[in-house]
């Protein structure tokens, strides 16, 4: 799926990595950072690509706050069947998050398990 991308969908890129727009984002500015290495899972990575994924990710950062302002970020991974992982090359999400998106944005990443995200009303 990454592998074939059109050259146009590439917003940023170095020479082990790039970054897109998510064809089905979450919010506003949803962005991929992907390798161009086709691997699955995040422990696969080395630690030059992990590098430029951060340098990736820290540029696209910029172009989000310059042009959508957001309030916050949602970084994540899914990495594996069991996590949900779709499509079986690795990519990190960088999700801008803005006030008032959600109801009450507490507990991030673990609105995955609904029942367990909660975790601040019932102690």
């Amino acid at each position: 799926m990454f592998c074939s991308l059109p050259r146009e969908r590439i917003r940023g890129e170095s020479l082990n990595a790039f970054y897109i727009r998510d064809g089905f984002p979450v919010s506003p500015g949803h962005t991929l950072i992907i390798p161009r290495r086709h691997i699955a899972s995040v422990f696969d990575i080395t630690a030059g690509e992990w590098l430029e994924f951060l340098v990736l990710m820290d540029l696209a950062k910029q172009e989000l706050d310059a042009e959508l302002h957001p309030d916050g970020y949602n970084i994540s991974i899914n990495d594996g069947p069991a996590a949900r992982q779709t499509v079986p090359h690795l990519h990190v999400h960088l999700i801008p998050r803005f006030e008032g998106d959600r109801e009450d944005p507490r507990g991030g990443v673990r609105w995955i398990i609904p029942e367990k995200a909660d975790y601040w009303s019932k102690t």
